[in-house]
C-alpha cells in the first residue's frame, strides 16, 4: 500500500510539474502583449524570438524552432511538437501584429500596449486579436513538451507577420517559401469564437467560410487656386456628397447555407419581430420586410451582404488654397460568391462621374470548409465537453483572416477560439480592446484539448 501511495504521489507531483500554470500563462500573454507590434511599422521579430526563447527553454530541439521571414523585422516563427508519424501535422496559426492604436484614444488608466487587468477583463491591444491565441498556443505546446506528449501527427505553431496589414504576410511568405514547414492536414486559427448573453454562453461560432476584403479609393482631383476666391466647384464638396450617397448604398441580400445555420442559432435567442425574422430567413421563406428587419444590426447585417464603408479620409494642401484633391479609403467586405467587378460598378454608380474609383490590387475569394467534416465534429465534442449544450455554429467571418489564404493552398481552415466575449461587443481594432479573464483561461484549455483531439 505504501509503494501504491509513493507511485500516486509521484506521478500527481509530475502532472503539477508538468502544467502551465495560470502566472505562467499570463506571463507568456503579458510579454507578447507588450512587445509592441502595431501597424503600420509592426516589427514582429522580438514578438518572434522571445517565444521563441520560451520553447526552447522548455527544451524544445533547435532544429524544431526556426525564425523565417523576408526581412529582418518580419521573422515568423514556426515550432513543431514531433509526434510519431501517424499523419500529416495539424497547423496552428496566430498573427504577431497589431492595429495601431493610441494611448489618448483609450479609456484613462487603460494603455494599449500594457496589459491591464480590470473588473475580470483583460485590456491592451491584441488582448483578443490576436495576441490571445498566440499566446494560447506557445502555452499549451510548452505543457504537452514537459507531459511527454506524443502525438500520431506533429502539431505545428506558426506565430507570423503583416496579417492586419503590411507588404510581408507571414502566411503567404510561408506558404510560397517553407510551404514543407506548415503543410498540415487541417489547420486552427482566429476567425470566430463564443458568444455570452444575459452572462451565459450560448453560442459557440466556427469560422468556414469568410468574406473576401478589397479596399478601393474614392478621389476627387481640380484646379485649385486662392481660398480667397472659392468657386461652387470643390473637390472635398464632391467627395463629400459621394460619400453621403456611399453611407446609403445597400447591396443584395444573400442566403446561404452558412447564413442559415447562424440565424437559426441566433433567433433561439432573440424574441418578437427579429426571432421571427430569423427564423424565416433559416428557413428560407422569408419576406423584404423580414431581411430589413434584420438589417438594422450591423452585426447580423454583415451576415446577408458585401458591406462597404469609408475608413479614411484625406483632402486638400494648405489652409489658404483650395483643395486640388480630394480622396477616401473605402473598405469592403465582398459576400463569397459576389463578385469584386459588381461591387466595383456599384461603388462608381454611387460616386458620380466627377469621382474616380479604383480597387487596391485585387479580391482573392476561397471556398468554404467543410462544415460537416471529422475536424469539425471533433471540435464539436471538445466544445460539449467544456460547455455543455452551446450549439457549435458554423459561421462566415464578416473580416478577413489568414484562413482564405491556406484554404487557397489546399489546407482545411477553421476558425475557433474558445474564448467567449459578449455578444454584440465590438472592440477589436478600436478603444479597450478586451477580453474576459475567465474566457481567456478557458480558451487556453478549450485549444489544449482540441489540438491533442485533432493530433491523436
Amino acid at each position: 500500500m505504501k509503494r501504491l501511495l509513493l507511485a500516486v504521489s509521484c506521478c500527481c507531483a509530475a502532472l503539477a510539474q508538468a502544467q502551465v500554470s495560470d502566472k505562467e500563462f499570463i506571463d507568456i500573454y503579458r510579454e507578447l502583449i507588450e512587445t509592441n507590434t502595431a501597424q503600420p511599422e509592426a516589427n514582429v521579430t522580438p514578438a518572434a524570438q522571445a517565444m521563441a526563447k520560451r520553447l526552447l527553454d522548455a527544451g524544445f530541439d533547435a532544429r524544431d524552432v526556426e525564425l523565417a521571414g523576408p526581412t529582418p523585422d518580419k521573422q515568423n516563427l514556426v515550432a513543431r511538437l514531433r509526434g510519431t508519424g501517424g499523419g500529416k501535422p495539424v497547423l496552428l496559426v496566430a498573427h504577431l501584429d497589431v492595429v495601431a492604436a493610441h494611448k489618448e484614444d483609450w479609456t484613462g488608466g487603460l494603455d494599449p500596449f500594457k496589459l491591464t487587468e480590470r473588473d475580470g477583463y483583460y485590456y491592451a491591444r491584441g488582448s483578443i486579436d490576436d495576441k490571445a491565441m498566440a499566446a494560447i498556443f506557445v502555452a499549451n505546446l510548452v505543457r504537452m513538451k514537459r507531459e511527454g506528449f506524443r502525438p500520431a501527427r506533429d502539431i505545428v505553431v506558426a506565430l507570423t507577420a503583416d496579417e492586419e496589414s503590411g507588404k510581408h504576410n507571414g502566411v503567404a511568405w510561408l506558404i510560397r517559401n517553407r510551404r514543407d514547414a506548415i503543410d498540415a492536414e487541417v489547420a486552427l486559427n482566429e476567425g470566430a469564437g463564443g458568444a455570452i448573453r444575459n452572462g451565459k454562453p450560448f453560442i459557440h461560432g466556427v469560422q468556414v467560410a469568410e468574406k473576401v476584403y478589397l479596399s478601393f479609393d474614392f478621389e476627387v482631383t481640380g484646379p485649385g487656386g486662392h481660398s480667397s476666391v472659392p468657386g461652387r466647384d470643390n473637390v472635398i464638396y464632391d467627395l463629400a456628397a459621394a460619400l453621403g450617397r456611399l453611407s446609403q448604398l445597400e447591396l443584395p441580400a444573400h442566403v446561404d447555407a452558412t447564413t442559415k445555420r447562424y440565424f437559426a442559432s441566433v433567433a433561439a435567442t432573440e424574441t418578437g419581430p427579429l426571432a421571427a425574422a430569423l427564423e424565416a430567413i433559416a428557413r428560407g421563406d422569408y419576406t423584404e420586410a423580414q431581411l430589413k428587419e434584420v438589417s438594422r444590426s450591423p452585426r447580423l447585417n454583415a451576415q446577408l451582404r458585401t458591406t462597404c464603408v469609408a475608413t479614411r479620409l484625406e483632402g486638400g494642401h494648405a489652409d489658404n488654397a483650395l483643395p486640388q484633391r480630394a480622396r477616401a479609403t473605402v473598405n469592403c467586405r465582398i459576400f463569397p460568391g459576389e463578385k469584386a467587378s459588381f461591387v466595383e460598378s456599384e461603388l462608381k454608380r454611387v460616386a458620380g462621374d466627377r469621382v474616380t474609383v479604383t480597387p487596391h490590387g485585387e479580391a482573392h475569394p476561397s471556398e468554404p470548409a467543410d462544415p460537416d467534416s471529422p475536424a469539425m465534429k471533433t471540435i464539436e465534442r471538445v466544445s460539449e465537453s467544456m460547455w455543455p449544450g452551446v450549439p457549435v455554429v458554423p459561421i462566415m467571418s464578416s473580416g478577413a483572416t489568414d484562413g482564405a489564404k491556406l484554404r487557397n493552398a489546399g489546407i482545411p481552415v477553421y476558425g475557433v477560439s474558445g474564448i467567449f466575449v459578449e455578444y454584440g461587443e465590438n472592440r477589436l481594432h478600436g478603444r479597450d480592446e478586451r477580453v474576459p479573464v475567465k474566457s481567456l483561461l478557458e480558451g487556453r484549455e478549450f485549444l489544449y484539448r482540441l489540438a491533442k483531439a485533432l493530433a491523436d
